[in-house]
């Protein structure tokens, strides 16, 4: 098949990005494919939940549950430089990659990884690194850093799972910076107390999935475009923009219906192309 073309890539992607570096007050946010986008604010750099390899369609190649890719990979991992913070909201290795994360954490060797508390030891194994080495967050901890914020909010991926200690396997995180404020989900579904949660914050931009709860997948699931247009809409987010669809064919969505919810209940709404910039 085709693959959907990135708008920017590699080394023309890097070089828009390094052109937005001096700017003081505005910031950027790219969109990576699946759920992984690049945030870029007062010459700092945020990289969230990255996917940027085939390790899942190499893996899956020859079983019932093949991961064929529908989109360009936007960057080659080994361009990413100047990271402060690599994120990772739970263990699925679209948001925990090896082949993504190992070259990341090599050549950012400053680079701050924050995780689920929970997921401590796993991490370690996967990306071969020190256990002492991520900063692991639960539900209402925060850790600042290069004048961002981190909150860490529970994830229900499909159940608001925690171990033996409490602490979040699933999360989603507020991020925090000058007068913004911006929540990427992770993967989740709608729970309880979740809109009281997350009203509190004022989010400017919500990063919500759209791909849906289908358990003939026989993956975990997510919000719908509907629900990701009511939660926007009910924790009165500025802008609310989706992912989680576009990569896998057994696994996506299609993002017109997202907009056609957006509009209909006056979202206001960004998609995005992968590699492509946002900004308020």
């Amino acid at each position: 098949m085709n693959l959907i073309p990135a708008l920017k890539k590699n080394e023309d992607l890097i070089a828009e990005m390094d052109a937005f570096l001096s700017e003081k007050e505005d910031f950027r946010l790219w969109w990576l494919g699946q759920s992984g986008y690049l945030l870029q604010w007062n010459g700092k750099r945020i990289l969230i939940d990255p996917y940027l390899s085939d390790s899942l369609t190499k893996k899956y190649a020859e079983t019932e549950k093949p991961h064929i890719r529908m989109s360009e990979l936007v960057v080659r991992p080994g361009l990413l430089r100047n990271i402060s913070v690599v994120t990772s909201s739970h263990n699925h290795t679209d948001h925990l990659d090896a082949e993504t994360l190992v070259p990341v954490l090599k050549n950012n060797p400053d680079i701050k990884f924050i995780i689920p508390e929970a997921n401590c030891r796993f991490v370690a194994d996967r990306v071969q690194c020190d256990i002492d080495f991520p900063i692991g967050m639960n539900d209402g901890m925060s850790y600042a850093v290069n004048g961002f914020t981190f909150i860490g909010i529970p994830a229900k991926h499909n159940e608001l799972a925690r171990d033996e200690n409490g602490n979040c396997k699933f999360m989603g995180y507020i991020i925090q910076f000058g007068t913004y404020s911006i929540y990427h989900s992770g993967d989740t579904l709608w729970f309880e107390g979740m809109v009281d949660l997350l009203k509190p914050f004022n989010v400017d931009v919500a990063i919500l999935p759209i791909n849906g709860n289908k358990p003939e997948r026989k993956v975990a699931g997510n919000l719908n475009s509907a629900e990701a247009v009511e939660l926007g809409l009910a924790i009165n987010a500025g802008y609310v923009i989706p992912c989680h669809y576009d990569m896998f064919t057994f696994n996506t969505a299609d993002v017109n219906e997202f907009v056609a919810e957006a509009k209909g209940k006056g979202q206001k709404y960004k998609v995005l192309l992968g590699g492509e910039c946002f900004s308020i």
